[in-house]
């Protein structure tokens, strides 16, 4: 339909209280000779009503409700009730089952002929909602995804014929790398890794095959192992998604490329380095465009002597504010949900980014590019004259921009960034081996938060243990020391046999004092800076995590693994 037309159809249903939406879009739909669906999906895809609201509008007229499939938390347990042959054919899928009644997502709920056959299929009853077609098709791609599927789709990829010559695979890598077979076979690790959760998808040669690796939870697991003979071809496919050089193995290649999901994108960061087999890849699964759930600080479970504190800081009119950890610790997730406490239309919010991972309304989004030399020192500089009141500045890794940075800060500008360190008073002594002044980081530098993410106990399967006494005396007081419940999990299905299902985050806190200031203008040590700071109550990352063990959020073993073993005091 004309772009004229969608905007007259779009002006009646914003104007009309009473529109009938389901009518005029069907008639509207016959009228050109399109179906009804694929006329909601052209509303979307001209971007004349957002996806959530065009499908309010149609599964309110249809008196059906409307769920997103992609942003549901599905189960196994419905899932598994829709034969997966059935659920592609019938554009359905299994959401969860509640008092033992099926809810399916259906691309038409008003079927109901075939919600009779479902109910049939399934052997309860079902209570259908409405999700757009192409959100049902990649959810039944994700979650349908098993090792088993994923290995047979392997398998049968090594038999074609493709690969039945030896040589083929440098004569026509090219060709090998565009096959639909390998396309399918790579849009199937993909899904699986988003089926499990995964941060990070490693590709890995060995001597004798090749083998698949997720990190889940921070654990690396190993998927499946595949002929070697085909691992040249799916890193060349990767490449080719990244519009890098296919035939050059001997160095080191990054590049980034998306995959469609439903009606938005999934993000990823791809990495090739040559070893002693081959080249390994590792595909870092970066946030879904416009899916990525945000995080408010209250839903953190940030324990309250730090969270407290933590939002007075981001109120803070002027100042530098850190948030420090490894990489993957869930710094831009914290440093997002800080700027959503504040985002308000009085205040100018923008953000510098390597890349940009969580959309967030109202706030101006910029991302650094290396291609055209486009550093954070140059955006940040720039924005200095956007006249902004808060500035998210996604990690300071050179002086030039630490210096824009707290020169932002002393010249009134709130600043928010991250550093990598590995306790909160590291980063203030970074800042000056960096090269800043200390009399310029000892004024503007407001408060540093350490942060690490520790693997959380499976709901499923927790339960209680009390360690031995050894174990108690080395985080406890031996004076009144009794017995205290400690908690892990078993493993099983829900986990994978893990014990565990989620993450939690454990901090340390920094708040800058008169005479931590001077500390820092006399250049002392970290040391130092850290005993200043306990005088008005900071704790160490090992102090938060051990409460977050006794809550039954974690295991002692996953502090262990993410703290340092000094108690620091």
């Amino acid at each position: 339909m004309p772009n004229q037309e969608n905007r007259e159809f779009l002006k009646l249903v914003r104007q009309l209280p009473n529109f009938d939406f389901e009518t005029e879009l069907t008639s509207t739909a016959q009228l050109h000779g399109a179906g009804t669906l694929a006329q909601l999906q052209s509303l979307i895809d001209l971007q004349l009503l957002t996806k959530d609201e065009a499908c309010r509008q149609w599964s309110n007229s249809i008196g059906i409700a409307y769920v997103d499939v992609l942003a549901s938390a599905i189960t196994e347990e419905a899932v598994e009730k829709i034969p997966v042959e059935i659920a592609t054919k019938a554009a359905a899928i299994g959401l969860y089952i509640i008092d033992g009644v099926l809810t399916v997502a259906l691309a038409d709920p008003r079927d109901k002929d075939l919600i009779r056959r479902l109910q049939q299929i399934a052997q309860l009853p079902l209570s259908p909602v409405f999700s757009l077609p192409c959100e049902i098709e990649s959810a039944i791609s994700i979650h349908y995804s098993t090792e088993k599927t994923l290995s047979d789709s392997l398998t049968e990829l090594e038999r074609d014929n493709l690969f039945s010559q030896p040589e083929s695979a440098s004569q026509r890598l090219e060709f090998i790398a565009e096959s639909d077979s390998l396309i399918r076979v790579l849009d199937e690790i993909i899904y699986f890794a988003l089926r499990e959760r995964a941060t990070d998808i490693h590709i890995e040669p060995q001597e004798i095959n090749s083998r698949i690796r997720f990190r889940v939870d921070g654990m690396m697991r190993e998927v499946l192992t595949y002929s070697r003979k085909l691992h040249r071809a799916i890193v060349s496919r990767l490449k080719i998604l990244c519009s890098l050089n296919i035939s050059e193995t001997r160095f080191p290649q990054d590049g980034r490329f998306s995959l469609a999901i439903g009606t938005t994108k999934s993000n990823f960061r791809f990495s090739s380095i040559p070893t002693t087999y081959g080249e390994k890849c590792v595909i870092r699964v970066l946030a879904q465009t416009g899916k990525k759930s945000m995080m408010t600080l209250d839903k953190m479970l940030i324990s309250q002597p730090i969270l407290q504190p933590f939002k007075r800081l981001v109120r803070n009119p002027n100042g530098i504010l850190f948030v420090t950890g490894p990489t993957g610790s869930g710094k831009t997730t914290t440093l997002y949900a800080a700027l959503h406490e504040i985002n308000d239309p009085t205040v100018n919010i923008s953000t510098i980014e390597d890349p940009v991972e969580i959309q967030l309304h109202g706030v101006t989004q910029s991302q650094v590019n290396s291609n055209i030399d486009l550093k954070f020192s140059t955006l940040l500089r720039s924005l200095l004259r956007q006249d902004p009141d808060i500035i998210l500045i996604g990690e300071i890794r050179d002086l030039e921009t630490a210096k824009i940075a707290t020169e932002a800060a002393l010249t009134g500008h709130l600043v928010l960034a991250t550093l990598h360190t590995n306790t909160a008073a590291q980063a203030i002594v970074r800042l000056m081996e960096i090269g800043v002044d200390a009399h310029m980081v000892a004024p503007s530098v407001i408060g540093v938060l350490a942060q690490r993410l520790a693997a959380r106990i499976c709901e499923k399967c927790k339960e209680a243990y009390y360690p031995s006494r050894e174990v108690l005396l080395k985080y406890f007081l031996e004076e009144g020391l009794t017995e205290v419940p400690f908690y892990r999990g078993r493993g099983c299905a829900h986990c994978r046999g893990t014990g565990y299902r989620g993450r939690v985050a454990f901090h340390e806190l920094i708040l800058i004092t008169e005479e931590i200031r001077q500390l820092i203008s006399e250049g002392r040590s970290a040391q130092e800076i850290t005993r200043a700071a306990a005088k008005v109550g900071y704790k160490p990352l090992r102090y938060d995590g051990l409460r977050k063990v006794l809550l039954g959020l974690t295991t002692i073993d996953e502090i262990e693994q993410n703290t340092s073993f000094e108690w620091a005091t």
